[in-house]
């Protein structure tokens, strides 16, 4: 069984920057690791995902360019690096592992998740 924890969440004003962590509680260097998140209301929304290397990374549209995912499988965390951060940013992010290294793969691909950290940009 793996546990996920997600940390790093906080207020942060428009255009500055958050970096997220997510540790897991068991070995996941063969996992696809993603982060999705969810504003009130809005669906869950893909932000973006790394495979079990981290030599392929893919991002959602909306985060393109200015978040980066990143991975230590030495330490079975796992990093999302958020710049240039907008009101519409605001969200529960939640990290997630997919046995399948493939990346990306739905949420409902996903095999563990975190119970997520609420991110707040303010404009």
């Amino acid at each position: 069984q793996v546990q996920l924890v997600e940390s790093g969440g906080g207020l942060v004003q428009a255009g500055g920057s958050l970096r997220l962590s997510c540790a897991a509680s068991g070995r996941t260097f063969s996992y696809g690791m993603h982060w999705f998140r969810q504003a009130g209301g809005k669906e869950r929304e893909f932000v973006a995902a790394i495979n079990w290397s981290g030599a392929s990374t893919v991002y959602g549209a909306s985060v393109n360019g200015r978040f980066t995912i990143s991975r230590d499988n030495a330490k079975n965390t796992v990093y999302l690096q958020m710049n240039s951060l907008k009101p519409e940013d605001t969200a529960v992010y939640y990290c997630a592992a997919s046995l399948t290294s493939r990346v990306p793969q739905p949420a409902t691909g996903m095999n563990y998740w975190g119970k997520g950290t609420l991110v707040t940009v303010s404009s």
